[in-house]
């Protein structure tokens, strides 16, 4: 069963205001070490569900993406383009996180049964 969970998050520039952009979280058990975060426009990410874990507690990058803590109740999550170009950094409210990667564990947990 998929899990599939809304979030917005800020897009982070140097202008004075961030941008609010919608983004799918989603988790495919039949493959069950990568989480996607899904942008408008088809922009899709995917990467190492403990990445996205052990960044809520305190900073980690994997290849072209870092996660960490930004405060008590937010994260970041930074993607870095394939050939070094691009980077977008998004925030996010850590309780939209949370929630998603304990809806992935529990379906993770209810497909071992």
């Amino acid at each position: 069963m998929l899990v599939e969970e809304h979030a917005k998050g800020w897009i982070v520039t140097d202008a004075p205001l961030s941008r609010a952009v919608p983004v799918a979280l989603r988790y495919d058990p039949g493959d069950p070490a990568d989480v996607r975060f899904a942008f408008p426009g088809g922009t899709e990410w995917a990467f190492p569900r403990t990445l996205l874990e052990k960044g809520m507690r305190a900073p980690a990058r994997r290849g072209d993406v870092g996660v960490w803590p930004c405060g008590r109740v937010q994260a970041v999550v930074e993607f870095h383009a394939p050939d070094g170009g691009d980077v977008t950094v998004v925030q996010f409210d850590s309780s939209a996180l949370v929630r998603f990667l304990r809806r992935t564990y529990a379906v993770a947990a209810a497909g071992a049964r």
